[in-house]
């Protein structure tokens, strides 16, 4: 490990993480970006990608294309990990990546369902998954969106529903189905009553975004915050471990 006046210098993808979460990249995007990062290293033998560059990232891209079949999306998600690792943590600029074997993208038409194709979906949901699907549907929400709605983003008064960090980070607002809200407000209940046993137990508490979680510490317990569709089980956030880690 390599010294510094400072102290010991962070391994490679620890940096990578550090500088994805300064720039309040998703964690599903941290742990997008270094998987890629890894099969990098690892498809070029473990060398380290500072002794790399151009020729090395696109006999790597194209292996995704020719050997692994992946698609045209997948390809250049595994570029941008990549790119990121070079120009936001080595600082070495890269260049036109040139002789890559390009995936194929695909051409087809959209599926579109019928109304009656619609109801019988339906017809096999109930519960959380019910009303997940009714959001997707009805109030147009991607699946993400849905999975990290908090409380405090449902306004049951003015049918509204506030979209936080969506695509392009960005926030939107979009409506709440009329026919989701009743059995919103008793699914809602239901989870209060669970948060409530799990604040007794020492529990109940969420991730914060940003650094919200350092100014208010007691915030992600508040029951404004918590997910709308919590896990089913107490898990430990990654970050959170992570930090608690590297203070170590």
């Amino acid at each position: 490990m390599e010294v510094s006046p400072d102290g010991p210098k962070p391994k490679l993808l620890d940096q990578v993480r550090q500088a994805i979460r300064t720039r309040h990249y998703s964690p599903r995007t941290e742990e997008t970006y270094v998987g890629w990062i890894k099969r990098f290293i690892f498809f070029h033998n473990k060398r380290h990608p500072a002794e790399m560059g151009e020729k090395e990232i696109a006999q790597f891209l194209s292996s995704l294309a020719s050997d692994s079949h992946v698609s045209a999306s997948t390809q250049n998600q595994a570029l941008n990990a990549v790119l990121f690792l070079y120009r936001e943590v080595l600082r070495k600029e890269i260049g036109y990546v040139n002789g890559v074997v390009r995936a194929k993208r695909p051409h087809r038409l959209p599926v579109v369902l019928t109304r009656q194709e619609v109801r019988s979906i339906f017809g096999f949901l109930d519960g959380s998954d019910w009303i997940m699907v009714m959001l997707l549907y009805g109030a147009g929400l991607r699946l993400m969106e849905c999975l990290r709605l908090r409380v405090k983003d449902i306004d049951f008064n003015s049918n509204e529903i506030i979209v936080r960090a969506g695509k392009g980070d960005k926030d939107r607002h979009t409506m709440l189905p009329a026919a989701v809200k009743e059995p919103l407000a008793k699914h809602l209940d239901l989870i209060k009553r669970q948060h409530q046993r799990d604040l007794e137990r020492g529990l109940g508490r969420v991730a914060l975004p940003n650094a919200l979680e350092r100014k208010y510490p007691n915030a992600g317990k508040e029951w404004g915050w918590q997910w709308v569709f919590p896990a089913t089980y107490s898990v430990l956030s990654p970050r959170r471990h992570f930090a608690d880690l590297s203070e170590a």
